[in-house]
């Protein structure tokens, strides 16, 4: 199979997708700033809680979240969650790169099949390495806090 990597049109559904979610879960929404390639051979970017989420179907690679724990204070808080635990922390961010996922299999199709979230702490997970071409980073701010969308897929070069 023929794969591309992301275009600068697919990177902007990801951009998008994280201001809704801020938008809609937090009526407030977040600072997206430009994108950049990752220049290591890694394709995520750690934080104090990671959410990753593998793709397939038409697809290969992963989307992964990370943010640190004070942003995730405030969204649990702002989602009507009382408990601040790690274990609510670890849900969270997967639950985010689920649903930023989610949100880009609207513009990307049905094809695009999402694996359950795999959460951890700062360097806690390993994370194959699916995808041939570059990974991207989407840096946003959230109040005072930076939290980072790496988006490393190949697509299906439809002939």
């Amino acid at each position: 199979m023929n794969y591309r990597a992301l275009n600068p049109e697919d990177i902007q559904v990801f951009s998008e997708a994280i201001s809704t979610f801020f938008e809609r879960m937090t009526q407030r929404p977040a600072r997206v700033r430009t994108a950049y390639m990752l220049d290591r051979p890694e394709a995520i970017v750690w934080n104090d809680f990671n959410g990753v989420i593998q793709v397939s179907g038409g697809f290969r690679g992963a989307v992964s979240f990370s943010a640190p724990r004070g942003l995730l204070t405030e969204v649990l808080s702002a989602m009507g969650e009382a408990e601040q635990s790690d274990e609510n922390f670890l849900d969270v961010a997967g639950e985010i790169a689920n649903m930023l996922s989610g949100r880009a299999r609207r513009h990307f199709g049905e094809g695009l099949d999402i694996a359950t979230p795999i959460s951890s702490v700062r360097d806690g997970a390993v994370i194959p390495t699916l995808a041939a071409g570059p990974a991207y980073v989407i840096p946003h701010t959230w109040g005072p806090y930076e939290a980072h969308l790496v988006v490393h897929l190949d697509l299906i070069q439809r002939r």
